[in-house]
This record gives C-alpha cells, structure tokens and sequence, in this order.
C-alpha cells in the first residue's frame, strides 16, 4: 500500500520512501527554520570504524593526556570533594567562580594581554563561548568572515545560526590584509554586513599556519576601519614549539576584540572549561546567554582546573606538551617526506596539533576516506573545514594523540591509499568526487 502522494518509484526505491516518511513526521513539521544548518558530520559513522585500535587515526585533535600528573590530580580530586565538596559540587555563578576569573587573567598575560576578572566569562568549553557570542550578533542573513579553512565547529555554530559564512584566503603567514580588505568591500558592496571577523592566529585549525607578527596590527586596522568586531579563537596559543608566544590580537585592541580562550588544550579537554574575555557591554550579554544556556558552568569542573593552577607547575606542564608534540610534529614531516608521492604539499605547523596536506590535482580526499580506512588509517577531509564546498583536495592530519611511531606507520599507509588513486587516476582519468553540502556539526573526531 503507497503512502499518501508516493507512487511505485518511491515505493521501491527505499532512499526515497525513507525521505517521504520523513517529511510526514510531525516533529520534522515542527523545526525552526534554523535547523536547516544543522546537519549531521557525513564522516562520523567512518569515524566508528577508524576508532578501532588497528587503525591509525591522524583525524582527531585530542590532547596527549598521559603526559599529566595522573596521581597527584587525582589525590588533587579527592581532596577538593572531602575539603570543598559542598561548595564545588553546588549551583554557582553564570560569570564562572571568581578565583578561576583571577588565573585566567594571569594565563592571558603570558600572551600579553592585560584583563580585569570582572570581564572574564567562564563558559563550558570555548566552542560553548563561541556559540553564545554568534547568538549574540548574528541574526539570519548576517554575514561571518571565517579564514578559508576555517575550524569546522565554528562553521556549524554560524550556519546553525543562519550566518553566511564569507571565507578570507589564508597563507603560510597566515590570513591576508589584502583578501581582508577585498572580501569587506565585495560584502559592503552587495548591501549586506559583517558582523565579525572570526579567526585562529595561532597554529591555525586546521591549517597549521600562524599569523605572523607584521600582519597583526594591519589585520586590526582594517577591522576598525570597517566598524568590524574580531573574535579571536586562541586555545593553542601557548603550544609553540620554539618557546615563543605570539602576542594575542586582544593585547593591543581590548575595545575590539572578544578573546576565545580554553583549557582543553593545556590541561584536559574533558573537564570542558573554557573562556570568553570581552568589552563590559558584551560581557554583560554573555552572562545573560550563558544564563539561559547552562545557568552556570559546572562548579566541580572550575574547581578542579583551579586547583591545578593553584598546586601544580602547569607552566612546566605545558613545556611538557610542547616537547611531546613537537616530537610527533617532527615525526610527522619526516614520514610525509620519505612516503608522499609527488605533487603533496602541506604546511609545516611550529606550534599546535595539525598539518595541513595538498594532495596532487584530481584526487578528492572525501571520496578516498572510505578506502582509506579500509587500509586501516583515518583523516579529515578537507571539505569539513569550508562552508562552501571548497578543499577537495585538502586533509587535515593530526599528529598530537598518536604515538611518532604510530604516525609513522600512518602516513605510511596513507602513502599507500595515494598510491592507489593515483595510479586509478592514470589508468581511468578520472577519480569519483563528491562535494559535501556545507559545514557539518562538529564531533570529538573533528575537533
């Protein structure tokens, strides 16, 4: 028996019939216009698969968390709840406890950045941080400039919001004062306004690249030139692998700048702490939205990063993790020089979590992921990291969490895979592409 309005084609074609059942669900009926944006990573079921442990994931940015103190911390845990259980394990403040407010300030100032804790807003991660303040300035239609690529979470977080997404070439120095300028023009032009500039300057997700320190104050000035708010996304900041820290864009513009910060990074990605450093009238807006979103951050989780700053060398623990990915980072390069096949280009990252790879013209990273982790080894594709269907021949390899062995075997095997479409390539002319349909919701996998 046909369902209302679908005739034999749709009957036997599941696909179809599965899409007209859909539409006839009355919740779907009842979405907001917003959930359009909302769509599910196409990579996250591969994903199920590459999280076994014989494949080599080079696709996920997650911390290398056996290099913390595990039994202090959790001496560290247990003492905060028989000591302080009452307090840290009850409702706090929307703005975050103020002793974590005060740390924060003293971590910023390593980056330069001079801040009151009055204008610090603890926020459940950075990505949380970056959701409220796109729900602050965007309405539908508004238009986000966002590097190209750009982090694949803060893509979802606009489009969620019914944001155009205007991506701004990037370089190996970083974004460029002069695609800046021609994209704010192009927009201005077309009757439509930027609300913000959103942008990683430091070890850049997922390029790897770094705004050099000469294009800086030029990137601000052009921001103020056209009355245009910078958000800037800074969790990798104190990750460089030569020692340097790069001043933050927030130390010399405070009026105009919202610093994103995180602990996700530097401590533990699970304890979802992270930061929102803003001019007062914004602060006070995101007080309110974090109130309406979470009523306040977790208090037990503040309470264990604030702690761990009070007791513990967390300087020296990230000098820590600047060694450890450093090495993974050379062991990284050095395998994609001895493996690639020619016409591979990618970045070469001197802080962060990720290398930024060009495979030769033709190949289409989406549709080599399948076979890819057939051959055991996983990555991102580089389309997740665009908005407008653009990086088809890009993929983001991460090389914080792997082992430099585990690294090397894993480039070794992705040398493979391109082997493979590349001699598909010269036999056949030709390799089957598909362009996904826009930014995916960000996953851990993606992060």
């Amino acid at each position: 028996m046909n369902l209302p309005g679908q005739g034999p084609d749709q009957q036997s074609n599941p696909s179809v019939a599965a899409a007209a059942g859909r539409s006839l669900d009355p919740h779907v009926q009842r979405y907001a216009a917003r959930t359009a944006g909302m769509t599910a990573s196409e990579i996250r079921a591969l994903f199920a698969v590459a999280s076994r442990p014989e494949v080599v994931s080079l696709a996920g940015g997650m911390p290398y968390l056996a290099a913390l103190p595990m039994d202090s911390l959790a001496t560290d845990v247990a003492e905060l709840i028989a000591t302080e259980g009452q307090q840290a394990l009850q409702y706090g403040s929307a703005q975050g406890i103020p002793q974590l407010r005060e740390q924060i300030c003293e971590v910023m100032a390593l980056e330069g950045i001079s801040a009151h804790p009055d204008d610090v807003v603890v926020t459940v991660g950075s990505q949380s941080a970056l959701d409220m303040v796109t729900r602050i300035f965007c309405d539908p239609g508004d238009v986000v400039l966002a590097e190209a690529p750009s982090y694949v979470g803060a893509l979802g977080t606009f489009t969620a919001y019914q944001a155009e997404v205007v991506h701004v070439e990037i370089d190996d120095n970083g974004l460029i004062p002069s695609a800046l300028s021609a994209a704010l023009d192009a927009v201005r032009a077309s009757g439509r306004r930027v609300k913000f500039l959103y942008t990683i300057p430091n070890f850049h997700n997922p390029g790897g690249v770094t705004l050099s320190a000469e294009r800086r104050p030029e990137i601000l000035r052009i921001c103020a030139e056209h009355d245009v708010l910078v958000i800037e996304d800074n969790p990798y900041g104190l990750l460089g692998f030569d020692g340097q820290t790069y001043p933050a864009l927030r130390a010399s513009e405070p009026d105009n700048v919202v610093y994103l910060g995180s602990f996700s990074k530097t401590f533990a990605p699970g304890l979802r702490v992270g930061w929102a450093l803003a001019p007062h009238a914004v602060r006070e807006k995101l007080v309110l939205a974090a109130e309406s979103a979470t009523l306040c951050p977790p208090t037990i989780t503040q309470a264990v990063v604030s702690r761990y700053l009070a007791a513990h060398d967390w300087k020296g623990q990230i000098k820590v993790y600047q060694q450890a990915y450093r090495e993974r980072r050379d062991a990284m390069l050095t395998a994609l020089e001895q493996h690639l096949p020619a016409g591979c280009t990618w970045t070469r990252p001197d802080g962060g979590f990720y290398v930024w790879l060009t495979v030769p013209e033709g190949l289409d990273t989406k549709a080599m992921l399948p076979r890819a982790v057939t051959q055991r080894v996983a990555y991102v594709p580089g389309t997740a990291f665009y908005g407008d269907g653009f990086g088809s021949r890009q993929m983001r390899l991460s090389f914080c969490y792997p082992t430099p062995e585990r690294i090397r075997e894993g480039v070794r095997r992705l040398a493979t895979v391109l082997e493979g479409e590349l001699e598909l390539l010269r036999t056949f002319g030709t390799v089957t592409t598909r362009q996904l349909s826009g930014p995916q919701s960000p996953s851990p996998d993606t992060a």
